[in-house]
């Protein structure tokens, strides 16, 4: 019975994985997509000598792709713990511990999706990204002029939701290039 649900979780964890990386693959670029203008003021850049780095990925891409790193990690954890949970030669205290830790995983990733959507829809960002390690909480918002004011506010959703001491707040700007 184990052997079941241990390979419907898996096939569903595939599943996932699959439907996220047709969808990366078949979306429209944005519109503001400079890559061609990137190229040619790299080559300028290389040029004069300067060690300015051009980026080709939109912010929203590089947002996707941590929010899909976070999820393998998070996935191939929790197989770790469903085989530790389900392995008959450790101590029901382990399983016990093991299926614990797959709940605090679960929630933390809920808590995470939970706080960008309050961030974007409370104070009009136009992304955000909360990362969750341990206690420590990085919350990276992409939009507005950052203000101390909206950091402040986006502390205090973090500290309701999530209950984290520290908090770090970064801004992503709209600007493409990078010193």
């Amino acid at each position: 019975m184990m052997l079941k649900k241990q390979t419907v979780w898996l096939l569903t964890m595939l599943s996932l994985v699959v439907v996220l990386s047709v969808y990366y693959i078949t979306a429209e670029p944005p519109k503001n997509d400079v890559a061609s203008v990137d190229n040619e003021q790299n080559a300028e850049n290389t040029d004069e000598g300067t060690n300015t780095t051009i980026t080709q990925v939109s912010k929203d891409e590089v947002f996707e792709e941590i929010r899909l790193q976070m999820i393998d990690e998070r996935s191939q954890k929790l197989e770790e713990l469903q085989q530790m949970a389900g392995s008959n030669e450790l101590s029901a205290a382990e399983k016990s511990a093991a299926k614990d830790e797959m709940e605090r995983i679960q929630q933390i990733a809920d808590k995470e999706k939970l706080v960008e959507s309050l961030i974007v829809s409370n104070l009009g960002y136009e992304d955000a990204l909360v990362q969750v390690e341990d206690d420590e909480v990085l919350v990276t918002v992409k939009g507005m002029e950052p203000t101390k004011a909206n950091a402040n506010e986006i502390i205090k959703i973090v500290k309701k939701e999530i209950g984290s001491s520290f908090v770090s707040v970064a801004y992503e700007n709209n600007e493409e290039e990078t010193k």
